[in-house]
């Protein structure tokens, strides 16, 4: 590949990755439900996310485990920036979750979010919900739709 292609790749990418961080900052910034529960936007570029939350007393549910409610918030909310990191504002049309393990007070749980396809309107992404030991705490799979407008 020629040099000036590499360096419009380059480039593309640069702006893609600005676009990504500015799209996650502002649905962040617009986003009291996640921050209410402590999350942390830890990742972002197109088509990616990675969020943190704590397990928290007030997130355990009568077997002094995690809400599997909190653990699919935490799921579904990166999803939701993974979504919109290309800057399309795009909303969830459907999921699914499977929990394996529990969490408990104290844990701290990441969700990964990653794009898997994107064709037209429609994407389809995988999260990994982790505890700080890397055990798969839960697997969710979102389907997106975009609709109209701009995140930023």
């Amino acid at each position: 590949m020629p040099n000036d292609a590499l360096k419009m790749d380059a480039e593309a990418d640069a702006d893609a990755q600005a676009l990504a961080e500015a799209a996650g900052a502002a649905m962040f910034a617009r986003d009291p439900a996640s921050r209410g529960l402590g999350m942390t936007l830890d990742a972002i570029r197109p088509g990616y996310a990675r969020m943190s939350m704590r397990v928290r007393e007030d997130m355990l549910n009568g077997h002094r485990t995690c809400h599997g409610g909190f653990i699919f918030t935490l799921a579904d909310s990166a999803f939701a920036f993974a979504c919109n990191s290309h800057n399309h504002n795009t909303v969830g049309a459907g999921c699914t979750i499977d929990y394996l393990a529990p969490g408990r007070a104290g844990d701290l749980l990441t969700a990964e979010a990653v794009e898997r396809a994107l064709a037209g309107k429609t994407g389809i992404y995988d999260v990994d919900v982790v505890d700080q030991d890397g055990r798969l705490v839960a697997t969710f799979r979102g389907k997106s739709h975009r609709v109209a407008g701009t995140v930023v």
